[in-house]
């Protein structure tokens, strides 16, 4: 991720600015348009569209995407089932995140917010117009439902980013009142209400909450679902007569009068389905379908298939193996870094990536957030309170995944591996690593697509040379969510994307209280009291230079811990097209943009003779 950059404010933003530290300094609590972690606005009050957007964008056509695997699941704020995509175009939250700004969010369903001192809480007025789409209106009462039924029965990872929500009450037909409880995380707190899509209470009436459902709930958002075919498509209508159309945050936008989801249970059948005109576009993550898929096919050579690379200055976090240290076999430190050392990247980027990648080497990867170099003065002071408890190398080097010469010969790094192990209690007998006990170290590497098996047979034949018996399971998408969910893995490939400002969610992450919360994210399972103690440094920050710090301290002390094995991120979206779309001249800073502000050119469209 590319360093984050903050928007100079204009004057009336300034002005803005100062109006909320004043407020803030004397407990007078001033109604504001919106909100962000540090009180950095671009857009002032009244202003009239994002800069990111063509606000006169012709409106039309159908949207084509694909998806992987399947779905059983239309309410996304539950843990069971397995959860649709793209449920965002039919939701609406009290404030939405504008894309060219680290974290600032702007009225929606909510007309204006009021923060109390010291951010204890927050008030937010309901738009009037606000209507649910049979023409209900949102109410406060509808807002506290959704809150209220996600704190006691949603999705865990919810109930733990809300954890230090104290309450959430009604005053009046529009005016919702939360409560935080006293701490430090009350700076993310307001932002992170303001974005939690909303329910309709009346909708969940005679239905239970916590059940996956294949009944579109009641929605308020620019589309509503029109057709569910289940577990295989999706049809998203757009709402003529929406109500927040002509909203700042939403003029110019969701341009597309229909958008069709159809899922793929392999990628490479997506591929091909792609080039047979089934759908429109392809975020290339796959670096041999870009380096060489598109070679030959007749709709590339005709022009009616356009490659192009964007920019992504998003943070790409970090895509991993992520090793479970819940198990015995790794709860070792010397154990976990010499499985590092079995992986070798520069030999696998050259032969099966076409070089196309970057190797991750941060939590925070292609952000300032990532640590390099030694520690500075500021980490310094977060970090020596625990240096008995941390690795000496985070003091003293920099950190680096083990590297190769991309030979294919890893024999000095599993050298290396070896001795590690063998400190470890672990040792050669019949070929095979034991412990003292006799049991021979296996791991399984858990999957849900094949299309990973020619990465990780590689990674396998090292660990072979380890002595190292591995495996790789191939299960099915709902099975697979359900071992993710309970932790029932040696290995799992995942990627964890951070926000553009880091915050209580790296408690999710990283934090003891979530490594045995059924359905966290803690993929990990790291119970550190030193890595507890910078997670809430990282929460606490002030300031954006105090943030920076924070999440630097922390990267060390999780990278020097080996507690993943870093995989690798482009910083671009390789984008395949069937060339039918117009766009804005101005691309959204940290997003693609395609599905909300892109639209759907006639004569280009034409030209193709696609059916549709």
């Amino acid at each position: 991720m590319k360093n984050r950059i903050i928007p100079a404010l204009a004057a009336p933003g300034l002005l803005f600015a100062a109006t909320l530290l004043f407020a803030a300094q004397t407990g007078f609590a001033q109604a504001r348009h919106g909100l962000s972690s540090f009180g950095d606005l671009k857009y002032p009050e009244g202003f009239k569209h994002f800069d990111y957007v063509n606000p006169d964008a012709p409106k039309g056509g159908t949207l084509r995407q694909w998806q992987l695997e399947s779905f059983d699941n239309l309410n996304p704020l539950i843990l069971k089932g397995v959860t649709a995509q793209s449920l965002a175009l039919t939701q609406q939250s009290l404030m939405r995140r504008a894309a060219d700004e680290p974290d600032a969010v702007y009225a929606e369903v909510a007309q204006s917010v009021e923060l109390g001192p010291d951010r204890a809480w927050a008030a937010f007025t309901l738009d009037p117009r606000a209507r649910w789409h049979d023409g209900s209106p949102i109410t406060a009462e509808d807002v506290v439902f959704t809150f209220e039924s996600t704190l006691k029965e949603g999705h865990p990872q919810y109930q733990l980013i809300l954890a230090d929500l104290d309450s959430v009450k009604a005053e009046g037909p529009r005016r919702v009142v939360f409560r935080f409880k006293p701490g430090e995380t009350r700076r993310d707190l307001p932002l992170l209400v303001a974005q939690i899509p909303l329910l309709a209470k009346s909708w969940f009436k005679n239905r239970p909450f916590a059940q996956p459902t294949a009944e579109p709930p009641l929605t308020s958002g620019p589309y509503r679902i029109e057709r569910v075919d289940a577990g295989r498509s999706l049809t998203f209508r757009r709402v003529a007569d929406w109500w927040a159309k002509d909203l700042p945050v939403n003029r110019g936008q969701f341009n597309f009068d229909a958008v069709r989801d159809d899922y793929y249970r392999d990628r490479d059948i997506a591929v091909e389905a792609f080039f047979a005109g089934e759908y429109d576009y392809r975020v290339e993550i796959t670096a041999r379908v870009w380096a060489t898929g598109f070679d030959g096919k007749p709709a590339v050579r005709e022009g009616r298939i356009i490659r192009e690379v964007l920019p992504d200055e998003t943070p790409s976090g970090v895509q991993a193996f992520f090793l479970n240290a819940r198990k015995d076999k790794f709860k070792d430190v010397r154990v976990r870094e010499a499985l590092n050392l079995a992986f070798d990247y520069e030999w696998m980027n050259k032969t099966l990536f076409y070089d196309l990648y970057k190797r991750t080497r941060s939590m925070f990867e292609n952000s300032s957030m990532a640590a390099t170099g030694l520690p500075s003065p500021a980490e310094l002071a977060l970090l020596e309170p625990y240096r008995a408890k941390l690795p000496p190398r985070v003091f003293t080097q920099e950190f680096q995944p083990p590297k190769t010469d991309g030979s294919g010969e890893n024999r000095d790094n599993l050298r290396q591996a070896t001795r590690l192990l063998r400190e470890a209690g672990w040792t050669i007998k019949d070929k095979r690593l034991q412990n003292a006990k006799g049991e021979a170290f296996e791991i399984e590497f858990l999957l849900f697509e094949p299309s990973f098996q020619r990465v990780i047979s590689p990674f396998m034949r090292n660990l072979e040379r380890l002595g190292i018996h591995s495996t790789i399971r191939n299960v099915d998408g709902s099975a697979y969510e359900q071992r993710m969910r309970n932790f029932d893995y040696d290995l799992i490939l995942r990627r964890i994307v951070q926000p553009m400002t880091p915050g209580v969610e790296q408690r999710n992450f990283w934090s003891s209280p979530s490594a045995n919360v059924t359905g966290s994210f803690n993929f990990s399972g790291i119970q550190d009291p030193a890595v507890d103690a910078l997670v809430e440094n990282l929460v606490r920050a002030k300031n954006r230079g105090e943030s920076v710090a924070a999440a630097r301290a922390l990267d060390r002390a999780l990278s020097w811990n080996w507690y993943v094995i870093h995989n690798w991120y482009s910083g671009t979206y390789r984008l395949g097209l069937w060339d039918r779309f117009g766009r804005p001249a101005v691309k959204p800073k940290f997003d693609l943009g395609l599905l909300e502000t892109w639209w759907i050119d006639p004569a280009k469209d034409a030209k193709l003779g696609l059916r549709r």
